[in-house]
């Protein structure tokens, strides 16, 4: 017998710098594409910026990269609101937080557009 599954199938559209890199299967080095903090904030997003929805206040795009940054690793003395001097102490921490270099933990499968 057949018996009803409630599934809920929810798709957004996140908002990405033309020049934005494609997004790497997750597990390959990140490449600053976007869309993981485009989607929704990290853990450290939440508690920079104190939103849990939508895109990351904290996301920075670099124009001579061509590509996104977490502001606390690229500006960590605004973002973070520390010293010069504190500067690269922060960055190191922040880098941690969001395992910087571990590879891509986003399973977002971005869709082209139309």
């Amino acid at each position: 017998m057949w018996r009803p599954i409630h599934a809920v199938v929810t798709s957004r559209v996140i908002l990405l710098h033309p020049l934005a890199p494609p997004k790497p299967p997750p597990g390959a080095a990140c490449n600053g594409c976007g869309v993981c903090c485009a989607a929704e904030p990290c853990p450290l997003g939440i508690a920079l910026t104190r939103r849990r929805r939508g895109a990351c206040a904290a996301l920075r795009w670099d124009d001579a990269q061509a590509r996104y940054r977490c502001g606390a690793l690229a500006d960590a003395e605004a973002t973070l609101r520390v010293p010069r001097w504190a500067a690269p102490a922060a960055r190191a921490l922040a880098a941690r937080w969001i395992a910087a270099g571990a590879g891509c933990d986003s399973d977002l499968v971005p869709q082209p557009s139309r």
